[in-house]
This record gives structure tokens, sequence and C-alpha cells, in this order.
């Protein structure tokens, strides 16, 4: 049994298809069971384990052979490094009393006498695997190269946002970015090969290149032609601030990378290609095969996170969204509060500042979109592939989520989502409505900027007056 600690992640959500493939029985786990659930697996075992919590992790490892351990806290804020300690204990002591032969932990590589935090706490947790019984065999992968990767979004990112970049002098650093399926194949053999066992392992691509080249790279297969300014006052440090306006890879990720950027990361791969011999992609290839891969749909996703159907099916649109929301808790059963949810549009409106949604309509219906020219199928019941007026239903699941596509012309994909819980104390409700926008280039950043003081008024005044239109006699 193959055990995917941390499987609703990047490589997580890779892997445990790449290792099925492979034969094996895998387990995967996550803090919250659903998002596996929702990746649609056949054949693999879900368990929910948060390695922060020891009591959870005996039933994910029991009769496990080899444990991937794919955690990091990396969005977590300030406290990333002693979160991500105290869990790899956790993990490895646990692993031991379970009896595993072996742990494979995916960390990153690390130039010498590393300032950033991100960079250390990733050295410190294979450190901390190593302490316990279990032999480990530690990965240590540069920049990976494969849509949803974080790198290579803000890559993506600021080349299909900014046409003219004045950028740090990182983009001047070199790295040896490896290819995604190049690095699965890694995770996958290095399980079962005994020299492996208690070492650690450098693993990159065949190119050595500077972040600028790789730019380039991407603009070149993807029709853009970046311009691209290197200036030496725009530290890592500082570059990591103003890189949530441009990217919407979320800001505490993006930061840890980036403030690691100040390096050279060339992998000495040496031994692990003498170990699991294999044709490697360049640069080039990997860059293309990425590309393909979105378009062609294969990216492993959660609706608001990459999945293409959430971006309109444009793969150049940004992979993570942009979002903004609000809640409201009320006396209402959570029932109640989902039916009222599904009565959205039609002649029900929009439940708060009618005016406000049927201007963008307006819009929407001059520019020669759909809005005013399509009505629901039925007043109260929803369900997928239903047209809401200038929304499509794209998943639904009854008494708890609605997700809705937005159809109106706009530079970019965007999303309307509504969950619904049973309130905090068995009493009542709470119910969210949360916008995910994937942005198009540089009007699809304007458009949503532009929009964010109107969406917080929606949506504070849209979840309220669900709750006192579901708590109200019908």
């Amino acid at each position: 049994m193959r055990l995917v600690f941390g499987a609703s992640g990047y490589i997580g959500s890779n892997l445990v298809p790449a290792l099925v493939a492979a034969g094996q029985r895998v387990r995967a786990t996550a803090r919250n069971v659903e998002v596996l659930e929702a990746r649609g697996w056949q054949g693999v075992d879900l368990v929910a384990a948060d390695a922060l919590d020891p009591a959870s992790l005996a039933a994910a490892l029991e009769g496990v052979e080899v444990a991937y351990y794919l955690v990091h806290s990396m969005a977590a804020g300030r406290d990333f490094a002693t979160l991500d300690r105290r869990a790899a204990a956790n993990f490895a002591r646990a692993a031991a009393g379970a009896g595993v032969r072996r742990i494979v932990y995916l960390g990153g590589l690390i130039p010498p006498d590393p300032r950033s935090e991100h960079l250390r706490s990733r050295a410190e947790t294979g450190e901390v695997l190593r302490r316990f019984p279990v032999p480990v065999t530690e990965i240590r992968a540069g920049m990976i190269i494969g849509p949803g990767s974080a790198a290579y979004e803000v890559i993506r990112d600021l080349v299909n946002h900014l046409p003219v970049m004045v950028t740090p002098s990182w983009v001047r650093s070199r790295s040896t970015p490896i290819a995604l399926p190049d690095l699965l194949d890694y995770l996958v053999a290095v399980a079962d090969i005994d020299d492996a066992a208690g070492r650690v392992f450098d693993a990159g691509g065949p190119d050595a290149v500077t972040y600028e080249e790789i730019m380039r790279c991407y603009g070149r297969l993807a029709g853009r032609r970046p311009r691209i300014l290197a200036v030496p006052v725009l530290t890592p440090r500082l570059s990591s601030y103003w890189l949530r306006f441009v990217t919407s890879v979320p800001t505490s990720v993006a930061r840890a990378l980036v403030e690691g950027l100040e390096h050279d990361f060339v992998a000495d791969d040496t031994a692990l290609r003498a170990l699991v011999p294999r044709r490697l992609m360049g640069l080039e290839e990997s860059v293309r095969a990425a590309i393909e891969a979105d378009r062609r749909h294969e990216v492993v996703a959660r609706w608001v996170e990459g999945a293409i159907a959430c971006r309109n099916f444009h793969p150049e649109y940004g992979y993570y969204a942009m979002r903004a929301g609000a809640e409201a808790d009320g006396p209402a059963s959570a029932e109640a509060v989902f039916r009222t949810v599904c009565t959205i549009g039609g002649s029900r409106g929009y439940f708060f500042a009618d005016v406000l949604w049927n201007v963008r309509r307006s819009i929407d219906w001059l520019a020669g979109g759909p809005s005013f020219r399509r009505r629901r199928r039925h007043p109260v019941e929803l369900r997928a592939g239903d047209v809401v007026d200038s929304w499509r239903v794209i998943a639904l699941e009854p008494g708890r989520r609605l997700t809705l596509l937005m159809e109106m012309k706009a530079p970019g994909a965007g999303v309307l989502e509504f969950v619904v819980r049973p309130g905090a104390d068995g009493t009542g409700s709470r119910v969210s409505a949360t916008a995910y926008w994937h942005p198009a280039g540089v009007l699809g950043l304007a458009y949503w900027y532009a929009l964010v003081p109107a969406h917080l008024f929606l949506f504070r005044g849209l979840t309220r007056a669900i709750q006192r239109l579901a708590a109200s006699p019908p």
C-alpha cells in the first residue's frame, strides 16, 4: 500500500493517478476528504488525516509500506516553519509505530546559507523526518514546470498580465526546472529502490536557465513577447509585495517562493539519474507539455482552482483565482437556506441590490452577451447545466453548494459559489457567497480591482438577505 499524505496539494493530486497507473494500491489523505472525493479517483482509499492531529494518523498509516510525505504549511502565515516541524515529527513517529518501510519526502533545492525561511523550513522538515527510525528518501526539486505549479503559475501570470515588466535582478538567477511528468516518475521509482533509502537526491531538468529565459520561452510558445527590464533596486522581498496585484497565485505562497529567488537553484542530479535512468524533458518541451496538458483539460483541480471549466475553457486565463466574498449566520435551517439560494435569478432576482446586477447585465446585453436573452428552466429547482440568466450551473451539491459560471462578456472567467453549512452551535445555518475571477491579461486584472468594492458591498448584503428570506414564512 502506498500512502500519499497531502493528496489534495499540487504534487499529491498528480502523484495519486501516477501511482495507480503504475499498478500500486493507493491511499490518499487530506484534512478535508471531500476535496479528494471530488477528484473522482477509482480504486483509491480516501482517509481524512492531519499531521497536526496525531490521533488521526493511525488509520491513515495502517497497512502502509511506503508513505509519501507532501505536506507543508507555507500558506499558513508567519508560523508555518514551526507548524512544519511539528507536523513532520508527528508523522514520522506515527509511521514508525505503524511499521512503515519507507518515507519519501519531496523537499526543495537548498542553496548554501539560504535567507528564505521557506527554504530553511523545507530542509528542516527533511531533518526532522530523519530523526525517527523509518528510512527517508528525500527528493529535492526546484521549479516544477506544469499547470498548477505555484512557481510556474507566477511566471505565467507575469507574462500574461504584464506586457512590460520592470523586474528585480532575480530574473537573472539560474535554475534547472523539471517537468512535472519527470518528477512524478522519479517519485514513483525511488520508493522501490533499496539504494535510495536514507539518501537525499537533487532532481532537475537538463537545462540550466534564468527565470527571464523561462518567461521568454513561455511567452514565445503562448504567442506573447514580454519586455523585461531588470533593475537592482527591487529585491525579491520588495517584489513579493506587489505580486499580489499581478498574479492570482495565493499571496503567501508567491511571497515565500519569490523571496528565495535571489539564489541560483542548479540541481546536481548525477546520483538520481544514475539510480533512475531516463530521458528528461528540456525547458521548451516541458513548457509545451504544460500548455498542452491545460488545453486538453488534463489538470487535476478543484472547481475554483485551475479547473478549465471555471476558466471558460481558456487555458491562458489565470490558473489560480482572485476571490472576494462574505458570509452570514441566521436562524433558518441549512435546508431552508439552500432552497432560497436555488431561487436566484429569474423573477426572484438576486436578493439584494438588483439594480447593480441589472446594470451589469445591461452592459453585457449591449455588448452582444446572453443577458436578458435567457430564462431559468424552473423557478425554484436547479440542476447541473441549467441556465440562470447570464450564468450557468456547473456544479451542484444538493443542500450544500451551488457553483455558477459567468457567461457574460468580460476579460476573464468568473465563478459565483454559494456554500451552506449548519450553524457552529448546531442550530441555524451559515451561508457564504464567493466570487472567483480568473483574469485574462492586464484588462482582466483591472476589471477585477475595479469591482472589488462593489463585490464586498454586494456579498455582505446578499448573504444577509438570503438568511432573512429563508427565515421568513413562505
